[in-house]
């Protein structure tokens, strides 16, 4: 065994340095969601639209957090229920996006609420919004664009619209 390690460490009489170590940066989660990512949260989170939310909020949005597995390919990391007038919390290490479904739409013209558009802001990650309120249930991607945060409409299977402030 040692004569095997001695001849790979030599060669030629000469020792090998080993490769050299290169430290990678953490990945970083872009601001607007992939394409397959978009799509997988257009038919998955429009699944949920219209299904009953189990628990103590019995008008509670559902949110979705979506993230990748070990082959790559979106999933569902989790799935929970929060009241309507609370804020998103800072989503967990790995996440890629949100999808958050709203039971009522709370702005005049319907479209993403201030608290998603803050959230979309501070935590730099997709988030998805889907109007429970409507069938087809209209979707919107949030996303910070370099120095705002826009949204645009997803239609119903994955289809985007132009970028509004």
């Amino acid at each position: 065994m040692f004569t095997l390690a001695a001849a790979l460490l030599l060669q030629d009489g000469t020792a090998v340095a080993p490769p050299p170590v290169v430290a990678t940066a953490p990945a970083v989660v872009p601001a607007i969601a992939d394409e397959d990512l978009r799509l997988f949260a257009a038919l998955n989170g429009r699944k949920v639209a219209g299904h009953p939310v189990g628990g103590p909020y019995p008008t509670a949005d559902k949110v979705l957090v979506l993230s990748r597995d070990r082959g790559g390919n979106p999933q569902i990391a989790a799935s929970l229920a929060m009241p309507v007038r609370q804020s998103l919390p800072a989503p967990p290490a790995g996440t890629l996006a949100i999808v958050r479904l709203h039971q009522r739409s709370e702005t005049v013209v319907p479209g993403p609420t201030a608290d998603d558009l803050a959230f979309a802001a501070a935590h730099k990650i997709p988030l998805f919004v889907i109007g429970e309120w409507a069938r087809p249930a209209p979707m919107w991607e949030v996303a910070w664009q370099g120095d705002a945060v826009r949204y645009r409409v997803i239609g119903d299977v994955g289809e985007i619209g132009p970028w509004q402030d």
